[in-house]
């Protein structure tokens, strides 16, 4: 009794205050303690522990730059970070057990090879799933040594997987299987170019207790194995690319009623209106792309937009054929009530269906016109005098003139964003009247800066930037590459390129739009 604990007591706020009126220490002088300017790293002496806690302090960009430092500071931070991607040579092997002893708490992780290096075996993905069983994404990339065997082992070691996104590797169905089978929260499978996947590959088979909600097939020579997990009832997307063989036959299996799927995207495919007929029993279909596939017509079209009330979104590259016209345009107007993003490229519609369109589908907000010989000053009258709720409007390659864009811009009283593009009658002084009005973010040709405006949003104005993505440009051999250049050098170049990267723009446009909505909801 009366006798002081014999723990030391909490400090009290006046010791608190006391710590920060003290004077500040002063700093280290390097050159008065004989180190020149590189030549010591202050943060040598301090333990890995202490490091870390400092690393807490930091927002997540600040610890990723600091990450490139040194080797040290990566490994350090890496108790505070779900995020790991590495560049999965085989001269890594020996540094993975220290690694993923900081990186104990990774659950996304990405491996990237280059096609010019030995990419981690089997052996590194074992010893990979082990130390990191709560993977629930990954991404792999161009890891070439990784076969089927590495494949079953990582499956049966990270079973809480839901995101597995592979291209440019060795493996093939046997491995697939393996992750099909045993991570049954699988949700999303993406597979680009996977070699393994040839002529003699055994089909993909699909337990009946899988999740899985997303497939995307891109660059296969034998696509049609997954044909078991097309036909899944739980799939919500469907994504096919540049895929070899005729995919009609697949498309017919999942077209029973029953489908669950509310977004497809067939891109150039050897698919035709029999396999559109097909996705019109999809009911709950929402979105809907068909891009660059020669075989489907106006038939193909009109029986999906019969049957699929509920569709939003449509994307339609006729890729100049002039098989898809305003016979399906026409049955897009006089049934899809609720559609809100129509993309035309390469499609030579005309006035009648235009108008049809504006009349009857009143909740359109994004539109785009690409590549069309057959669009005016007419066409975009019309659709400026009934599209009463267009916000957002892109057009490329149309012959329409300063006319038209001032009739667009004056009669759709909710429109905030426009972009034209090689629109040869459209002249500079349509810009500058356009850029009068404080409402509209405007992109035309010739912008050497990223167009600014003041978007009506109600009670505040919110300021946006028109941000060009990267474009592909011809390498003079065939091929196509991405432009690394300068945002001038982007403007320039975007004057010579054809109606392929138009069509990249408008798909791209449109994302950023999307994205751009949902963050300003949040």
């Amino acid at each position: 009794m009366g006798q002081a604990p014999s723990s030391p007591a909490e400090p009290s706020v006046r010791d608190h205050t006391s710590l920060f009126l003290r004077s500040p220490p002063e700093f280290l002088d390097c050159e008065s303690m004989g180190f020149e300017d590189g030549d010591y790293d202050l943060t040598a002496d301090l333990p890995d522990d202490c490091l870390a806690h400092i690393f807490q302090f930091l927002s997540a960009g600040d610890r990723k730059r600091s990450s490139l430092v040194c080797k040290r500071w990566l490994f350090v931070d890496g108790q505070n970070r779900h995020r790991l991607s590495l560049d999965a040579k085989a001269e890594i092997l020996p540094f993975l057990p220290c690694m993923f002893d900081r990186f104990d708490s990774v659950t996304k992780l990405a491996l990237r090879c280059d096609r010019r290096s030995f990419s981690l075996s089997d052996e590194a993905l074992v010893m990979i799933s082990v130390r990191c069983s709560n993977l629930t994404r990954v991404k792999l990339r161009g890891c070439r040594e990784i076969t089927d065997l590495g494949m079953e082992s990582f499956a049966r070691n990270c079973k809480n997987l839901r995101k597995l996104s592979c291209g440019s590797c060795n493996f093939g169905a046997r491995g697939l299987n393996a992750m099909l089978e045993h991570c049954k929260v699988l949700e999303e499978l993406s597979v680009k170019r996977i070699r393994g996947i040839h002529e003699l590959a055994e089909p993909i088979k699909l337990s009946l207790s899988s999740s899985l909600r997303s497939i995307c097939l891109k660059e296969l020579v034998n696509g049609q194995v997954f044909e078991s997990l097309v036909a899944t009832r739980t799939l919500k997307k469907l994504r096919i690319f540049r895929c070899l063989g005729n995919w009609d036959r697949v498309l017919e299996m999942n077209g029973d009623g029953n489908s669950s799927l509310t977004e497809i995207h067939l891109e150039r495919l050897q698919v035709s209106d029999v396999g559109l007929s097909a996705i019109s029993k999809c009911s709950n279909l929402e979105t809907l792309h068909i891009v660059k596939t020669p075989e489907c017509s106006d038939l193909g079209l009109a029986s999906v937009v019969e049957r699929c009330k509920l569709l939003r979104k449509l994307h339609v590259d006729g890729w100049r054929t002039n098989r898809i016209g305003d016979g399906g345009l026409m049955a897009v107007a006089k049934h899809c009530l609720n559609l809100q993003e129509l993309v035309l490229i390469g499609v030579n519609a005309t006035h009648t269906s235009l108008s049809a369109i504006a009349s009857n589908c009143k909740k359109l907000e994004r539109l785009a016109l690409c590549g069309s010989g057959t669009i005016g000053d007419t066409e975009i009258g019309c659709i400026a005098e009934k599209c009463v709720a267009l916000r957002k409007f892109c057009i490329k390659g149309c012959l329409i003139s300063d006319v038209g864009i001032k009739a667009l811009a004056l009669g759709c009283p909710k429109l905030v964003k426009l972009k034209v593009k090689k629109c040869k009658l459209v002249t500079s002084e349509v810009r500058e009247w356009l850029r009068e009005r404080s409402i509209l973010v405007v992109s035309m040709d010739g912008d050497e800066t990223n167009d600014t405006g003041m978007v009506d949003g109600g009670d505040q104005g919110i300021l946006q930037t028109v941000v060009e993505d990267p474009l592909l440009v011809a390498d003079g051999n065939g091929g196509v590459e991405v432009a690394g250049v300068s945002r001038l050098g982007l403007a320039i170049l975007k004057t010579k390129l054809g109606l392929l990267a138009g069509r990249n723009l408008v798909a791209s446009t449109f994302r950023r739009w999307s994205q751009g909505e949902a963050t300003s909801s949040i």
